[in-house]
């Protein structure tokens, strides 16, 4: 199953968007870009995204995930 969670690994901010860029199998550059134009653009984008990032989960741990 698949589930939308926020970066470890790969994060610049909050890891929200190469978590949405995992998710939907695309390069998190393209996602960042988007998300600049949005929040430069709109303005809105950026209470979009700290909501995003406040609602979204981290990442779990893999060891976690073997333990289960």
């Amino acid at each position: 199953m698949k589930r939308l969670y926020r970066s470890k690994t790969d994060r610049k901010l909050t890891g929200l968007c190469a978590g949405i860029a995992q998710y939907f199998n695309a390069d998190p550059s393209i996602i960042r870009l988007i998300a600049v134009l949005l929040c430069l653009g709109a303005g809105s984008g950026i209470l979009a995204y700290i909501i995003a990032s406040l609602v979204v989960p981290e990442e779990p741990d893999n060891n976690a995930e073997l333990n289960q």
